[in-house]
């Protein structure tokens, strides 16, 4: 039986994503360039190869699927540099949502409901979504509609930050309202 690594360890962790020079194996293709000087065209891959030496630059298989076979004749490390970069900024663009929970009992009297609702308040400036929900314990569960009504204020009374996405609805012992931000940072 073979043991199974963990972690970030890849074994091909050191090969190109994109073949290049004498990896590319196919016997003809069609070469563009950043140069100016390169005729683009089809041509044999060892002519093409040549062509990128002259230029002291890299033959990088770009689409391997065409018809025939994409070629690049171009500085790979700054080409890896250049998409590593461009994958960087778009992943800072991507917002990534949080959502903060607070918990409140069917019977929370109105020092611990301000003090949740600041909070509350804070999480939705902030630009995160809340998800405020009233927990009924054994039977407590015959004040449903104490803790619906409770959802209901804590709503209104957070609509200038946040808009109710999902009424207070039961699930189980829980009763849950979501709300999202109106303005993100």
């Amino acid at each position: 039986m073979t043991k199974k690594r963990r972690g970030g360890y890849s074994p091909h962790k050191n090969e190109e994503a994109h073949p290049l020079n004498e990896n590319i194996r196919v016997p003809e293709v069609r070469v563009v360039g950043d140069v100016e000087e390169v005729e683009q065209g089809i041509y044999k891959t060892s002519k093409a190869l040549e062509m990128a030496k002259e230029f002291g630059l890299d033959l990088v298989l770009i689409t391997e699927n065409a018809n025939p076979p994409v070629a690049r004749i171009l500085d790979y490390k700054k080409f890896l540099y250049e998409e590593k970069k461009r994958k960087k900024e778009l992943k800072a663009k991507q917002s990534k949502i949080t959502i903060k929970e607070i918990r409140f009992g069917p019977n929370t009297d109105d020092h611990d409901y301000e003090f949740k609702k600041r909070h509350a308040e804070g999480f939705l400036k902030d630009g995160a979504k809340l998800k405020a929900y009233v927990f009924f314990k054994g039977r407590s569960i015959v004040f449903k509609d104490q803790g619906e009504i409770l959802l209901l204020r804590l709503a209104q009374d957070l609509e200038e930050y946040g808009k109710v996405e999902q009424m207070p609805k039961l699930e189980g012992k829980r009763m849950i309202m979501m709300m999202a931000p109106t303005k993100t940072k």
